[in-house]
């Protein structure tokens, strides 16, 4: 009776974001990143879900010099919320609640943030499009990141 039991647990389970830690839903963002037509060097490194957290570094390089970079982390906040916790260079850090956690998804928002108040991370295919949207000066604004899988250096 207490295996059948198990076993139903466990069947239960499988596929489902609810019986997992939902930082570990993330496991598609892990590793290394590079910008779609961006220089080498710009993109994003993001570590595996560890103790409720991932952790990422961000860099832009244009014309061969660092020109942006960004320290991040994604953790749990409280069980079973998530939020996106940015400290991008010359800027104060900003905490970003998940509002949407589907497979291949994640969308974290800050109405308050001045800009974006948006951030937006979604797999296609072997490749992540990350996305930031807010309004901007009164008007909707939206960037697009279109990341490939890259090798780790």
């Amino acid at each position: 009776m207490r295996k059948q039991f198990i076993c139903g647990l466990v069947l239960a389970c499988a596929g489902a974001a609810a019986c997992a830690a939902p930082i570990d839903s993330l496991n598609w963002l892990a590793g290394c990143w590079a910008s779609v037509g961006g220089e080498p060097g710009s993109g994003e490194h993001w570590s595996t879900p560890a103790g409720g957290t991932m952790l990422s570094t961000a860099r832009t390089i244009k014309n061969g010099k660092t020109v942006g970079w960004e320290f991040v982390v994604i953790r749990e906040v409280e069980p079973g919320k998530l939020a996106y916790v940015a400290k991008p260079h010359n800027q104060a850090e900003a905490a970003f609640p998940a509002v949407k956690l589907e497979d291949g998804e994640v969308v974290f928002e800050n109405p308050s943030h001045d800009f974006p108040q948006r951030i937006i991370y979604k797999r296609s295919g072997d490749g992540v499009d990350a996305r930031i949207e807010g309004m901007s000066k009164g008007k909707l604004k939206g960037i697009d990141y279109p990341l490939k899988r890259a090798a780790c250096q």
